[in-house]
Formats: structure tokens, C-alpha cells, sequence
């Protein structure tokens, strides 16, 4: 467990650390900081699992810094140390999720014994909000794509996670409850309305809770089935072939993904997986191959080949193509018998 410890006064936080120190068991990391502004520094760069914290302090008091982070990070418990003539004052950071008030000056005993009901009793559960988020990013993704598989593999995932979080029936329907609104949201936004029916909310159990979301992803899928018709283009099929009829033209990756309504990091490593290439080596393969196939017409010029594959740049086409090919696009044409 990592432990961040708060106080302006020198002599303070290292009694504090002290104590930490003799705590069993023993914390995997103990931090101090001498303002809230640089206590948010650290929690940011390295999230603690408890942070200790005095009222008053410059730059940033302990009030402001336990309001951010029962805002930014709820699963972080927080302790606030204090004097006598600021209770009133602390009292209300109870407000902002604080576990506990220790009156200065605290001893090892005062400090053991906070650590102990917050440690040793059982764990509320959490789940990370950047995960929670990045799994909707990928739900989206997945189920816009319709591939079934990373879509399984999601699924798995996130019953294997919301199971090893250990939250709470309660907890799991607000949170699946939020997801599915979000799905929903976001489809909405892409003109596809999924019909929604939260039969978690009514399940009385977490793994009813867990088949009953999972389901209604399924049905939401089906339904996007349904709305495409059959005349729906595979994004990859669809989107290789705005590529090959736009190959004297220098289109991005990021123009292909939006066409075909993916993310610019989705749509490069699915089109990867499914053509063996990246975007660029698959463009550059298909610009040469055409290149061949104009060279084979005679009365073509190679200056003309190079501008209509998307080379206005003359040298940068003849080592383009004898990189790929082997040949020059001279060589290649005399391979095939033309002068």
C-alpha cells in the first residue's frame, strides 16, 4: 500500500513517516509533500492509496487538495490531521469523502489505530474510471466494426474485471446502467438508435446483473444488423477501396478512418490485422501495382505513370518502384519487351 503524507511543518512530516513506518504492515511506499499543490503533483504522476493531510497549508490547504481528489480520484481514501482550532474547519472536508479526522498532535497510537480501520476492514470495491472509459472507447469501436471476436474478447474481459473489482450489486447496476446509457448515446450520435432495455437493473445477483448487460450488448448488435440490411460494406473492404480509386491523390489515414467511422488508432491497427499491412505500405503496394499496369501500355509515359499514382516527384516514384518491383520503371518496361 502507498501512503502519501501532507504537512507544511518539517518536523511534522517526519514524525508522521516515522509512524508510517512502524506500521504492520509495512507500507510498499511512503511519500510526503509540503502543500496540496504538490501533493497533486505526485498523485497525479503516481497514484497513493491513502493520503494523510494537514488543514493549513500555502499554496493549496488540505481542503481544496481532498475536494480534487474526491472529484479526480474517489478510490483514493484521504485522512485529514489537524489542530485543535481548526475542527470546525476540517469538519468539512467530510463532505469531499474524508475516512477520518486526527487531532494534532497525533500519536503512534492515534495514527495505528486510524490505519487499522481503514486498512483491515474489508475492501469497498472500485473501479478505474480510465478503464471504464477506454472499454467504452473499444465497445464502440468493436461493435460499430461488427467484429464479433475482439467484441467476445471484450466482454470476457470486462466480466473478469467488474468480478475481480469486487463492488457491490448496487454498484455494478449503476455502473452497467452508465455504460449502456453511453453506448447508446454514442450510437445515437452515428444515426443508429438501439432499442434499450436495462434488464440489469432488475437482476438479483452479480453474475444475473453481468449475463443480463451482455445480452443487451448482443441485441444491440443484432439490431445494428438488422438497420445495415445486408447492404452494409465491410469498413475495411469500403475502406481499401476509397484508397485504390484515390491513389493520385494524397489522402491521410486519419481522412480513410473518418469515412468509414472509426478512430484513427482503431482503424490503423484493424486495418493492419486484417490486410498483413499498414496504411501506407498498403497504399504504396497498390500505387506500384497500377504503375505496372500502366507501364504495360506503350504509348504511356513514365513521367505520366508516376503523376497518376500520386508522384509528382519523379525520382521519388523510380526508387519507389525499384524498391518494391526490383526493377526501374525503364527496366520494367524493357522486361515486358517495350522500347
Amino acid at each position: 500500500m502507498h501512503v502519501l503524507i501532507v504537512d507544511d511543518e518539517p518536523v511534522i512530516r517526519r514524525g508522521m513517516v516515522k509512524m508510517a513506518e512502524l506500521y504492520v504492515p509495512a507500507f510498499s511506499k511512503i511519500q510526503t509533500a509540503e502543500n496540496g499543490e504538490a501533493a497533486l503533483e505526485q498523485i497525479r504522476a503516481s497514484e497513493p492509496d491513502l493520503v494523510l493531510t494537514d488543514v493549513r497549508m500555502p499554496k493549496m490547504d488540505g481542503l481544496e487538495l481532498c475536494k480534487i481528489i474526491h472529484e479526480e480520484f474517489p478510490h483514493i481514501k484521504t485522512v485529514v490531521i489537524s489542530g485543535y482550532n481548526d475542527f470546525e474547519y476540517a469538519q468539512k472536508s467530510m463532505n469531499y469523502g474524508v475516512r477520518h479526522y486526527l487531532l494534532k498532535p497525533a500519536t503512534k497510537s492515534d495514527v495505528h489505530d486510524m490505519l487499522d480501520q481503514l486498512i483491515k476492514k474489508p475492501k469497498h470495491g472500485y473501479l478505474s474510471p480510465s478503464r471504464y472509459i477506454e472499454w467504452i472507447d473499444q465497445m464502440e469501436q468493436q461493435i460499430w466494426a461488427l467484429q464479433m471476436e475482439e467484441i467476445n474478447n471484450l466482454i470476457t474481459g470486462w466480466r473478469e474485471y467488474c468480478l475481480s473489482a469486487n463492488i457491490s450489486l448496487a454498484q455494478l447496476k449503476e455502473l452497467l446502467d452508465d455504460c449502456n446509457a453511453l453506448l447508446v448515446k454514442r450510437f445515437q450520435a452515428r444515426h443508429y438508435s438501439p432499442a434499450s432495455v436495462p434488464a440489469h437493473l432488475q437482476a438479483d445477483s452479480v453474475k444475473e446483473a453481468l449475463d443480463a448487460f451482455e445480452k443487451g450488448l448482443l441485441n444491440m448488435i443484432s439490431g445494428l444488423h438488422a438497420v445495415r440490411s445486408g447492404h452494409f460494406k465491410d469498413p475495411m473492404e469500403e475502406a481499401k477501396a476509397y484508397i485504390d480509386s484515390r491513389l493520385s491523390e494524397d489522402i491521410s489515414l486519419d481522412q480513410v478512418a473518418a469515412m468509414v467511422g472509426l478512430t484513427p488508432t482503431y482503424f490503423s491497427s484493424l486495418f493492419k490485422k486484417i490486410t498483413q499491412e499498414t496504411f501506407v505500405q498498403y497504399r504504396i503496394n497498390k500505387r506500384m501495382a497500377k504503375a505496372k499496369e500502366m507501364l504495360s501500355a506503350p504509348h504511356v509515359r513514365i513521367v505520366d505513370v508516376a503523376a497518376d499514382v500520386g508522384y509528382d516527384d519523379y525520382p521519388h516514384f523510380t526508387k519507389t518502384f525499384k524498391k518494391i518491383v526490383g526493377v526501374s520503371p525503364t527496366e520494367y518496361r524493357a522486361s515486358l519487351g517495350i522500347k
